[in-house]
């Protein structure tokens, strides 16, 4: 039994100078690829093209030419099986209907191909067309074979909904690819896409599935568009002569770019474009399917994962194509949205276009969802929690996602070089000496700091020793901002930068770096609910607490935060158990800690041993400052230092000349009338200040100046391995202790150490440099500004009541009795 649909369409092919057959369909696959390929259709997705331009955008545009030619490559890629039969019947059943809706009659169709291959140059009699038009029109009035009346009958009985796109739900994100090339067929194949691999490698580096995999993870996270982003985002806020010198200092090859942008400014276009990157993402997932790098379920994942984020920043398709077109003019610099509607007719406008459904509610909810959890199983391992934190002073570390790729050389002794001459951390000390960098005494800090400051209550700006600078003040009042927002990101992404290069350096052990990952991983779970609230965080605290003379990235951290494709909003944030990537003293021993005051930097993690080259120069000061050589030593020198110190020489040797001024006076004199040995010329010095009361010598209780030295010491032994951790801690314990008892608080304190400073310091030119360095840096620490200088304003003195805000939080130090949490 003859089929119409096919056996019309069979002899509107005779006009394509085809032999007549009942089935257009039944050309041997090979010779229709050949013949497709003499006509311009090289894959199947070229294929899509030639019959959406066949229909045009319906109405008068109509091309009686394109439709004729419809017909045919549609019977060439149906025989190559490029397209199914059901597919290939609904396209020539829908070209079929537009030819009889246009034309009354086979003349005037036959009239109409005349008059279009005319107007093309067409001379009778050159391919035997004009025979063909006879041969069918003859064929007609005879009443033979399908007429027109047949087929407007056979039309108007099967009038439906025609399938001419893939319409299964879970496929429907493929029409989204259409801004390419529409996909008429599944599954994706070799046919869709010729000379893919050659493309992808030349245009992409893509040479096998990881990396494919990792530019569809960097398209969805970043793409081109972050540094887009923020470069609109400061020219925005730049006047004309600073937008003229950020276009004058890009390099020559992004100067276009530049003009372009700067374009988009001055119109007041609209500064956004990521579905150049999110229908690029869709494009490569269709890319990697062909090519069997996906398995269908996975380019499908991905595919839904732009979708996903597409469908978040736009409505419509319109809004779309118009993102689009200015991410691509921002790549090819010059400016496309004269073009837009030219490029994206037939998408927008043809009746037949695969972008005719309204884009949002095309998806299924579930396969988004489905989409969302396979995006963040890719990024499920912790190292992407490192990554994430990284790339925001990196952005290159983005590109990383996914599997775990091989590092170049030249990329490791980077990390190495970073390392070492940033951090003076060598792979033989092991990934544990990483653990110096984890702070969570600092967080603690400048959390208490905050809520002090939030209810003003921090500690007055006048001390015995001076006021710090405006500056200084105002950066130390301003964390009232931060008051509501956990300060352990502060500290953590610059840990998660320092364990990303010791990933990098390819010179520890992995399996422990991992540890670490999931560690940090953990913690940040167990402070920030969701990236939300992290970054949220983070960025207020940089915006606060910058690094020195660096630019704040405050714009970066923010650029994650609004974007809905930033790695951050796709991490596990499942924390499991919680293990800190290294130990988190207690309140008490980091207020024992703070004991050492201005003698060191502030003590923001317990001391562990360290490598044997870092305990040189440890062993170095310890011999130069003290003269001790080995743990006995030391332990001797601590307890004397504890017990009696250098407070009881005073108390001995000078103390009594206080009673008794005329004595003083003329040991003075006596001293000074001779030559004086080196330990005879200490001693005179030591008299004068007696005499003078210098810095309060004779008033003040100098016992700090001991308690000071004794936890300084005792850290570098602790470092030098000569104190266990038990007995480390026990001296804290001590020195905690003998604080109480000699002091009420940090104020008195600071004036006992300051007192003993100046008191048992040898006569050096520099002295009044070091004492006038050693008051500011006393302010400093008692004042809180600014605010990472010393950590006294945020600690209770040993023994005192409390006197500060519970944080708002649970980022504290254990054994903090006043929060309950």
């Amino acid at each position: 039994m003859v089929d119409p649909l096919n056996a019309w369409w069979a002899q509107q092919l005779v006009l394509c100078d085809w032999a007549f057959t009942p089935d257009p369909l039944t050309v041997p696959a090979e010779v229709a690829v050949e013949r497709l390929a003499a006509l311009g259709v090289a894959d199947r997705g070229e294929l899509g093209w030639c019959l959406l331009e066949a229909l045009g955008t319906g109405g008068s545009s109509v091309d009686p030419a394109r439709l004729l030619a419809g017909l045919e490559v549609l019977a060439l890629g149906g025989a190559a099986g490029w397209v199914g039969e059901a597919r290939a019947r609904a396209w020539a059943q829908r070209l079929a209907e537009e030819i009889s809706a246009h034309h009354a009659s086979l003349d005037a169709w036959l009239q109409a191909l005349l008059h279009a291959r005319s107007a093309e140059g067409w001379v009778r009699g050159d391919d035997g067309f004009f025979d063909a038009c006879e041969a069918l029109s003859t064929l007609e009035h005879d009443g033979d074979g399908i007429t027109w009346d047949m087929l407007q009958e056979w039309l108007a009985t099967h009038a439906m909904p025609l399938e001419l796109w893939p319409a299964a739900p879970e496929v429907q994100v493929w029409r989204l690819r259409a801004a390419f090339s529409p996909v008429i067929e599944l599954p994706a194949g070799q046919d869709d896409w010729q000379g893919l691999e050659s493309w992808l490698q030349e245009a992409w580096q893509i040479r096998n599935r990881e990396d494919l995999v990792h530019s569809l993870l960097w398209l969805a996270s970043q793409g081109d568009r972050q540094a887009w982003d923020l470069d609109a985002g400061r020219l925005l806020e730049a006047d004309a002569a600073v937008r003229r010198q950020w276009w004058e200092a890009l390099p020559g090859g992004e100067r276009d770019y530049g003009r372009v942008l700067q374009g988009f400014l001055d119109q007041g276009e609209p500064l956004e474009w990521a579905a150049w990157d999110w229908l690029r993402l869709i494009d490569l997932a269709w890319a990697g399917a062909c090519l069997g790098w996906l398995e269908a379920g996975e380019a499908r994942d991905f595919a839904g994962h732009g979708a996903d984020l597409a469908l978040r920043r736009y409505s419509d398709w319109t809004a779309l194509a118009r993102a689009y077109q200015r991410g691509r003019s921002l790549f090819e610099g010059r400016n496309l949205l004269p073009s837009l509607e030219a490029d994206w007719l037939l998408l927008l406008h043809s009746p037949v276009s695969p972008w005719r459904p309204a884009l949002q509610g095309l998806i299924p909810e579930e396969l988004l969802e489905a989409s969302r959890i396979a995006m963040r199983a890719w990024r499920g391992d912790p190292r992407h929690w490192v990554l994430a934190l990284a790339a925001v002073r990196e952005p290159e570390f983005a590109a990383r996602q996914g599997p775990l790729a091989e590092l170049s050389a030249t990329r490791r002794e980077e990390a190495r070089g970073y390392l070492v001459e940033t951090l003076d951390l060598h792979a033989d000390e092991g990934v544990e000496a990483l653990s110096r960098y984890w702070l969570p005494a600092q967080a603690h800090h400048l959390n208490q700091l905050a809520a002090d400051a939030a209810h003003g209550a921090l500690p007055p700006a006048e001390t015995p020793f001076g006021r710090p600078v405006a500056e200084e003040l105002a950066s130390r009042d301003a964390l009232s901002r931060a008051s509501r927002h956990a300060a352990t990101i502060h500290m953590a992404e610059k840990f998660a930068f320092h364990l990303q290069m010791a990933m990098d350096s390819g010179d520890f052990d992995a399996g422990r770096l991992e540890k670490l990952a999931a560690a940090l991983q953990g913690s940040l779970c167990r402070f920030y609910p969701d990236a939300r609230r992290l970054l949220q965080a983070w960025a207020h605290w940089e915006s606060l607490l910058p690094e020195p003379e660096q630019p704040p990235m405050v714009a970066e951290i923010r650029w994650h935060l609004e974007d809905p494709g930033s790695l951050f909003h796709w991490l596990d944030w499942r924390s499991g158990a919680w293990h800190e990537p290294g130990p988190r003293p207690t309140l008490a021993h980091f207020t024992a800690m703070a004991l050492v005051g201005p003698l060191n930097g502030p003590a923001w993690s317990l001391p562990q041993p360290e490598s044997e080259r870092e305990c040189a120069s440890i062993h170095d000061w310890v011999d130069g400052h003290y003269a001790l050589h080995g743990q006995a030593e030391m332990g001797e020198f601590l307890e004397y230092l504890l017990e009696i110190g250098d407070r009881q020489e005073y108390q001995i040797n000078y103390a009594p000349y206080t009673l008794n001024h005329g004595r003083l006076a003329s040991e003075v004199a006596t001293l000074q009338s001779g030559e004086c040995s080196e330990e005879e010329g200490a001693h005179l010095l030591r008299l004068q200040r007696v005499r003078d009361n210098e810095d309060g010598c004779n008033e003040v209780d100098m016992a700090a100046w001991d308690i000071a030295q004794a936890v300084d010491l005792a850290i570098a032994g602790r470092q030098l391995g000569w104190l266990g951790e038990k007995a480390f801690l026990e001296l804290l314990e001590r020195a905690h202790g003998l604080a109480g008892e000699h002091y009420a608080g940090w104020e008195e304190y600071a004036r006992g150490l300051y007192a003993g400073f100046s008191f048992f310091m040898g006569e050096t030119p520099e002295r009044e440099s070091f004492l006038a360095g050693f008051r500011q840096a006393l302010a400093a620490w008692l004042s809180g500004a600014p605010p990472l200088a010393g950590v006294w304003a945020s600690i209770d003195f040993p023994g005192a009541r409390p006197s500060h805000w519970a944080p708002l939080h649970i980022d504290t130090l254990p054994g903090d009795s006043r929060t309950l949490h």
